[in-house]
């Protein structure tokens, strides 16, 4: 059974980082990615990485404080986000199997982790 499993949410101040973790089991994938969906909000795509070779995609707007990594040996997709800001008040979903920013390709997710920051 394929899973995604996020961690690493929680409550951060404005300003300060934090960084979410992917677990995949039952497979392994080329690729991964992160989005998110703020309430009343669409999901949106925040990065994208290849396992192999570690090419990278991120959202115009995200580039510069987000950064996504990965752990071969892990099977683990990181995602590092600093000086964050309220805006970035999301469910953060993890994804596997597509190279996209779009949020349907994917045919695997995660479960979702909760990243509020105060003001």
């Amino acid at each position: 059974q394929v899973q995604l499993v996020e961690s690493g949410g929680g409550l951060v101040q404005a300003g300060g980082p934090l960084r979410l973790s992917c677990a995949a089991s039952g497979r392994t994938f080329n690729t991964a990615g992160w989005f998110r969906q703020a309430p009343g909000k669409e999901r949106e795509f925040v990065a994208a990485i290849r396992w192999s070779g570690g090419s990278t995609n991120y959202a115009d707007s995200l580039k510069g404080r987000f950064t996504i990594s990965r752990d071969n040996a892990k099977n683990t997709v990181y995602l590092q986000m600093n000086s964050l800001q309220p805006d970035d008040t999301a469910v953060y979903y993890c994804a596997a199997g597509a190279w996209d920013i779009r949020a349907a390709p994917y045919p695997y997710w995660g479960q979702g982790t909760q990243v509020t920051v105060s003001s």
